[in-house]
């Protein structure tokens, strides 16, 4: 069966790029990147990878589960042709935050399509209220048939602005509601900051499934440094909803951990 390491291997011999090469390219040191080639190393780092993914020219999903890149031609209509050119004069940031929402309202578009009735079932739709403190309860809008459930909330915030420490120990457990959504989560997180504005927002508590790594243009936890952040997935960078905020470049970090993926948040009364 065939590897990530295969993928990387095969790609270094079509575009003729030695171990050294590569490393000098990437910034990784050799004798890491030689562990990562020999299956040396069981969990290499998430910027080290991104890096080969950059230098190599393939996308991660490409390097992680072997899926191909998308190769298809398509005839544009005029004003798919003048978004295109908009598309081009912008920055990198502009691009990533245009690729963030592009893929989320396909999602929300692909939603919408398959469900018969949407009117019928929009109280069947996790629709979760903000919490007035921690130790509160939490409200939803379905029946109280739904039932609750217990969740860790971790004590201190993780960053939606500048990052600080996350703690791996929660401090106490409050209840939520118990449905299709929730039941994913496996804990609650308050955020910090406005960077994440103006579709989160300080004092948020997010629902996060945890996870080793999320998807590029997916919203998740990280921890650089040791410092906490909530942000979007961006490949080689954390990016911002807040065009206020620069991205975050991962080559910057030495210690670079996904702690899980944002499912969802709890909206107070």
């Amino acid at each position: 069966m065939e590897t990530y390491i295969d993928r990387i291997k095969a790609l270094k011999a079509q575009k003729k790029i030695t171990n050294e090469q590569l490393a000098e390219q990437t910034g990784i040191p050799l004798g890491t990147l030689s562990k990562i080639l020999a299956g040396m190393s069981d969990s290499p780092k998430l910027a080290n990878v991104v890096a080969i993914c950059r230098v190599l020219d393939c996308s991660l999903e490409y390097i992680v589960s072997g899926t191909p890149e998308n190769t298809n031609n398509y005839t544009l209509t005029q004003g798919e042709i003048r978004l295109v050119e908009d598309y081009r004069k912008l920055d990198r940031f502009g691009r990533d935050l245009v690729e963030l929402v592009v893929a989320k309202e396909a999602e929300r578009t692909e939603a919408t399509a398959t469900e018969e009735t949407p009117a019928e079932h929009e109280g069947d739709r996790a629709r979760i209220l903000r919490p007035i403190s921690a130790k509160l309860r939490y409200a939803y809008t379905e029946p109280a048939h739904t039932g609750k459930r217990d969740i860790p909330l971790f004590d201190l915030p993780v960053s939606a602005g500048v990052g600080i420490y996350l703690e791996e120990e929660a401090v106490e457990t409050i209840r939520i509601p118990n449905n299709e959504k929730t039941a994913e989560a496996d804990y609650v997180l308050r955020i910090s900051g406005n960077s994440m504005e103006p579709k989160y927002f300080n004092g948020d508590y997010l629902l996060v499934k945890r996870e080793e790594s999320v998807e590029e243009g997916e919203l998740g936890i990280f921890l650089l440094d040791g410092c906490g952040y909530f942000k979007v997935y961006g490949g080689d960078r954390l990016l911002s909803l807040n065009p206020a905020y620069g991205p975050i470049l991962l080559k910057d970090f030495s210690e670079i951990q996904c702690k899980g993926r944002v499912i969802g948040r709890l909206r107070r009364k």
